[in-house]
């Protein structure tokens, strides 16, 4: 068996709160509850899941590879939740898209300040 990445715990300050914000710009499903978590499943079969009460949460950076499709619904989500987005990981490059490897890709901020990202190709380009 290859390995594969399963699950990983996103720190916040709510956990339904935030679960829930990622899963409608996503639009993936409703999350999920398991123990103290509230869990986002992906389409690749992997999790974030959600937990609160630990403290400030640290900035993380979340990446999601999608559909040029999914792109356009995500992009479009972000727009009517009157989200501030770029084109770049470090906010310089406010309401624009990259094009990067072929592709579009844009970051947005979660509620705690974790920088988010859809993309359409993965870096480097599809080999």
């Amino acid at each position: 068996m290859a390995v594969e990445f399963n699950h990983t715990i996103v720190d916040c300050t709510d956990k339904d709160a935030s679960a829930r914000f990622l899963a409608y710009i996503l639009g993936v499903g409703e999350p999920s509850s398991y123990g103290p978590f509230a869990v986002v499943q992906l389409g690749n079969g992997t999790t974030l899941d959600f937990a609160e009460g630990h403290g400030q949460p640290h900035r993380q950076h979340y990446a999601f590879l999608v559909s040029e499709e999914e792109f356009d619904q995500i992009h479009a989500r972000i727009v009517d939740r009157g989200l501030t987005y770029w084109a770049d990981p470090f906010h310089r490059s406010e309401g624009e898209i990259n094009t990067n490897d072929g592709g579009r890709g844009l970051y947005w901020d979660d509620p705690d300040g974790h920088n988010l990202e859809i993309l359409t190709v993965p870096y480097g380009g599809w080999r």
